[in-house]
């Protein structure tokens, strides 16, 4: 036989794809913790989408694509009048959703956003219910969306904790569409063999280059990146219900699967584990682990490495604001993933740039004693050259203990450590912060704070009177959970 003839006998499914798929059929989500989680996770993410329509650079990519298109059953996106194709709807729901960078965030070897699935779970839920009235049939309810979210969270999250993609140039909303891809396809009532189709297919669209999250190029795609990949993983899960086949070795496919092409190839990157192996490493297996220890983005809409960094400079705040004009300089002490992700020099091109910015997200709440969405446009930023003059005074610096702590299981810490100094030889102290507001450490302190931001986003869009009814069931665990999802999306229409 011609060593040149592949060899054409079809495997199995990668045992990866595997598994997340015997996960989502077989898990049963019986943590309070999860759950309660969860339900917090859907206020602040449903004011996180409601906030965004504020701002026209992320409205305009909304509404049909075919302007004045009708569909039957449509699903609804919060605060809009929209009423769209399932996966159109989870595009325009994981746009807002992420657009002001406010969600939650999950921080490991790779970092992402898991409440960015809930884009195509809401969307394919609404939907469903929909069509199952439209056929004298029970809706979804609402405990049916927080355990996808559960599902979601942990399939992204697990993945994450030991595999870094960014370390090979790849975005992290490829586990966006692959986590969506799973439990959307397993909520239209997908078997085995179809979630993994659905999974697959997700993994064959891996490449997704994280180009527009670093300068020179940062620009507004990461805003809508991730409403784009749990909108692809609606697509895929609808072609693979209809039949269409997997890929059951795109990972490990020799020359042509996703860990030879995308993955290990020509990386000599040694933080990649099981390198030699050629596969993707798993300390743990899936449950409810990453919504338990999810972070939640209470005070500040900034990428999340900034959060203790933004809080450290309103601490400081009143110390320096009478002093601009004579800061020599201020040392910033972060962890490594602060300073390869979001440590800039130079000019900063949009408010994209300025959000991944950590000088600029020190620099605000230093002369204003806070930190705003607003304060990352073009029109603030223009008029307050103070920021940039403060900007080149900093100096940043990696603690070697605060890089270690933010990958130890047990601490997962976010710290940052700033320190003023001026030019007639005296300084502040330097105020340090290891875990911010959102951390599970402190969630005494932050959900009462993350209930407060979702009332006030709410407001954005709703009569006082109807964001109390919103806030009353979301706050009523076992009223929400029994809740249909078409009742639910019906609080959030605007006509």
């Amino acid at each position: 036989m011609s060593s040149n003839v592949d060899i054409n006998n079809r495997p199995d499914y990668d045992a990866v794809i595997e598994d997340i798929a015997d996960y989502v059929l077989t898990f049963q989500v019986a943590s309070e913790t999860a759950l309660d989680t969860a339900r917090n996770c859907l206020m602040d993410t449903l004011g996180c989408g409601l906030l965004a329509l504020n701002f026209p650079e992320c409205t305009k990519h909304l509404g049909p694509i075919v302007k004045g298109t009708i569909v039957p059953n449509g699903a609804r996106v919060p605060g809009t009048s929209f009423k769209l194709d399932p996966v159109k709807a989870a595009w325009d729901i994981g746009c807002i959703i992420r657009w002001l960078d406010y969600n939650d965030t999950w921080l490991a070897a790779e970092w992402g956003h898991p409440s960015d699935n809930l884009g195509g779970i809401l969307a394919v839920a609404d939907y469903l219910s929909q069509v199952r009235l439209a056929k004298g049939e029970q809706p979804l309810v609402m405990r049916e969306v927080l355990d996808a979210m559960i599902m979601a969270h942990e399939i992204q999250g697990v993945i994450a904790l030991e595999n870094s993609f960014n370390r090979v140039g790849l975005c992290h909303v490829l586990l966006v569409r692959v986590a969506s891809a799973a439990v959307v396809t397993k909520m239209m009532g997908g078997n085995k063999e179809q979630i993994m189709a659905a999974i697959s297919q997700a993994w064959v669209d891996g490449s997704a280059l994280r180009t527009y999250r670093h300068a020179p190029n940062a620009g507004s795609r990461k805003s809508w990146a991730a409403g784009d990949a749990t909108s692809r993983a609606v697509r895929l899960a609808d072609i693979s219900m209809r039949g269409e086949m997997g890929i059951p070795s795109v990972l490990t496919a020799p020359q042509w699967g996703f860990y030879e092409v995308l993955f290990f190839k020509n990386n000599k990157d040694q933080t990649i584990k099981n390198k030699n192996k050629r596969q993707l490493s798993f300390s743990q297996g899936y449950g409810c682990y990453v919504m338990e220890n999810i972070l939640f983005k209470v005070s500040f809409p900034a990428e999340f490495h900034a959060q203790t960094a933004a809080e450290a400079s309103i601490t400081l705040h009143a110390q320096v604001k009478d002093r601009l004009a004579d800061i020599d300089k201020i040392v910033i002490r972060t962890h490594q993933s602060a300073i390869r992700i979001i440590s800039k020099e130079g000019s900063l091109a949009n408010a994209a740039d300025r959000d991944h910015c950590l000088q600029y997200m020190i620099a605000v709440p230093l002369v204003f004693g806070s930190l705003t969405a607003d304060n990352y446009e073009d029109s603030f930023h223009n008029a307050h050259p103070i920021i940039d003059e403060l900007r080149d005074k900093m100096q940043v610096i990696e603690d070697k203990r605060f890089t270690a702590e933010y990958l130890e299981a047990d601490k997962r810490s976010i710290a940052n450590a700033i320190q003023v100094f001026f030019n007639d030889g005296s300084s502040t102290e330097e105020v340090v912060v290891e875990y911010p507001v959102g951390h599970r450490r402190r969630r005494e302190e932050g959900i009462p704070l993350l209930e407060l931001k979702f009332k006030d986003n709410l407001a954005e869009r709703f009569s006082n009177k109807h964001c109390q009814t919103i806030f009353t069931l979301c706050k009523d665990q076992a009223k929400l959970e029994a809740t249909s999802v078409n009742r639910f999306m019906d609080l959030f229409v605007i006509s």
